[in-house]
């Protein structure tokens, strides 16, 4: 009578699940960096749309908002606009994104407002994007 013994060993089992254990450790890492890549392009894009709404409001009252409603601006889902500095010949805002740290974010100014600092840095030209990444 023949022996029919079929599945795996206990060492070929241990050696799977050590394999998928290297792999997840080389992948979630990526995927955070990827994610966080995400959350910065996410603050910059709406930094350039404030800025691009704020100018469509200018040619129209000769004079920027510091109301987001005047603009009809709204910003992506977790990331918080603020805006400062607001006069009548520019502004500066800052964005940060509630998945990130405090002191990580984005800032950038615009006109003769003065630049805001993220993280003890800011953007040096109106009109640059500055991130604290």
């Amino acid at each position: 009578m023949r022996d029919n013994k079929k599945g795996f060993t206990l060492i070929e089992l241990l050696i799977v699940v050590v394999i998928i254990g290297i792999l997840a450790a080389i992948a979630i890492p990526k995927f955070s960096a990827t994610r966080e890549k995400a959350y910065y392009a996410a603050m910059k894009s709406d930094l350039k749309n404030l800025a691009s709404q704020q100018e469509i409001y200018y040619s129209d009252a000769y004079a920027y908002t510091s109301s987001a409603s005047d603009l009809a601006f709204t910003n992506s889902d977790g990331v918080i606009v603020g805006m400062s500095n607001v006069t009548s010949s520019g502004w500066a805002a800052t964005a940060y994104h509630q998945a990130l740290g405090t002191g990580e974010g984005c800032s950038m100014f615009y006109g003769a407002a003065s630049s805001v600092t993220i993280g003890g840095a800011g953007p040096t030209q109106p009109g640059e994007v500055f991130c604290s990444n």
